[in-house]
């Protein structure tokens, strides 16, 4: 039995890249920066996601720099030659399944400062 399956919460680091092909397919880069539990690390690690098809165009259509998501999908190796050293190099990307919207920086923060949900009920 084998199983490859990433869950990731974070921050998007840029505006999505959206790609459309003559054949109707779409496909979506972006980065992803998680916070890693740890008490003496202050900096992220970055995530490569790539998104196909429905995924795809909810992402360039409601996702920008800063949004909240998290996503479920599979770690795999992109690997290419170098063209300038003909050196082979490689970089993990996550194959997004499944996206979901869980608020922007901006929306968080006003939460936070007291425009956001009410706590009564």
């Amino acid at each position: 039995m084998t199983l490859n399956v990433v869950t990731l919460v974070g921050r998007v680091g840029g505006d999505p890249d959206v790609k459309y092909f003559e054949s109707g397919s779409v496909v979506c880069n972006m980065t992803l920066a998680v916070k890693r539990q740890s008490r003496n690390n202050d900096q992220p690690d970055w995530f490569n996601l790539e998104l196909w098809g429905q995924t795809a165009e909810v992402a360039a259509n409601y996702v920008r720099k800063g949004s909240l998501i998290g996503v479920t999908g599979s770690l795999k190796l992109d690997t290419w030659k170098d063209r300038s050293t003909g050196v082979s190099r490689s970089k993990p990307v996550i194959r997004v399944e499944r996206m979901e919207l869980l608020g922007s920086k901006r929306e968080n923060e006003a939460e936070m400062s007291g425009g956001g949900y009410n706590d009564e009920f």
